[in-house]
């Protein structure tokens, strides 16, 4: 009877730090990569990338032609990130930073790099704080990663007045806005609520170079305004004449208005009885 054989295990450490050795060497190396947008020439090895990673393998799945082979150009993704998970392709391990790990994580679940993904959360979720938790969300809410939007969501609301302030939160989009918007945990009043949406309404109508009010629709039915104060509202339609934020009317709804004349505060009823809220009637001019 033939003896079964026995696997044996060498070091870890050197086979390691030699497959680390090769990550982005021209030595031996069979493909090229132009990566991010500053254009950065990385090298590395077909098979190795083919064999560890489904999105690689359908990549290079052509032989290269005759003389030097065209680099494969990834524009999306910035080349510290890219050498990141080259890392992890080559050693199983990698090397995570608080300001790159959310480039890091974009760039595994593009690739289909589930345990590296896993790693990356981890990390993000250990290292949240203001300035880092919108980005997360906006990462989170981009790639239906709902625990992680769960979590960005609990350390904004328990956090709420410094991340309004941040330049990440300006930078949402419209659709990762939302989910802070509905929730009834914010550790702000509504009033804080519209002068942060309206702040954030001004940056993407900046960048976009549309209307505020335009780059608001999304978002302006979230806002609450049957919580302002009579002196609140009083404000806001003072500020929604000079800029316009709050749509004056709605097709198909039962309107009442706060305010009367071009600019007034108009209120969905329908919307707001839905949400719980209190219905409110004109304060001022008639609609």
């Amino acid at each position: 009877m033939e003896t079964p054989g026995l696997v044996v295990h060498g070091e870890a450490e050197p086979f390691s730090t030699a497959l680390r050795s090769l990550i982005n060497n021209p030595l031996y190396s069979d493909v090229r990569f132009v990566v991010g947008q500053e254009r950065q020439e990385v090298f590395a090895h077909r098979c190795l990338l083919a064999c560890r990673c489904n999105f690689f393998q359908r990549l290079l799945s052509s032989e290269p032609g005759p003389g030097v082979p065209s680099p494969v150009v990834l524009s999306t993704v910035p080349a510290e990130a890219f050498l990141v998970v080259l890392e992890f392709l080559y050693t199983n391990s990698a090397k995570l930073q608080r300001h790159s790990v959310l480039e890091v994580l974009t760039a595994a679940v593009e690739y289909g790099l589930e345990e590296l993904r896993e790693l990356c959360l981890e990390f993000v979720v250990k290292a949240l704080d203001v300035e880092l938790v919108c980005e997360a969300l906006q990462v989170a809410v981009t790639f239906g990663l709902g625990q992680l939007q769960e979590r960005c969501v609990a350390f904004i609301e328990a956090h709420s007045q410094e991340t309004l302030r941040t330049r990440g939160f300006l930078e949402l989009s419209a659709p990762a806005l939302l989910p802070l918007l509905r929730s009834d945990k914010l550790c702000v009043d509504e009033a804080e609520l519209v002068l942060a949406a309206r702040s954030w309404a001004r940056v993407g109508a900046a960048v976009l170079e549309r209307p505020v009010a335009e780059v608001a629709a999304p978002v302006v039915r979230e806002l609450r305004l049957a919580l302002l104060a009579p002196a609140e509202l009083s404000a806001l339609e003072e500020q929604n004449r000079r800029e316009p934020l709050i749509p004056v009317r709605t097709r198909g709804t039962r309107l009442g208005c706060v305010g009367g004349g071009e600019g007034g505060v108009v209120q969905d009823e329908d919307a707001e009885a839905q949400r719980g809220c209190l219905i409110f009637t004109a304060h001022s001019a008639g609609c």
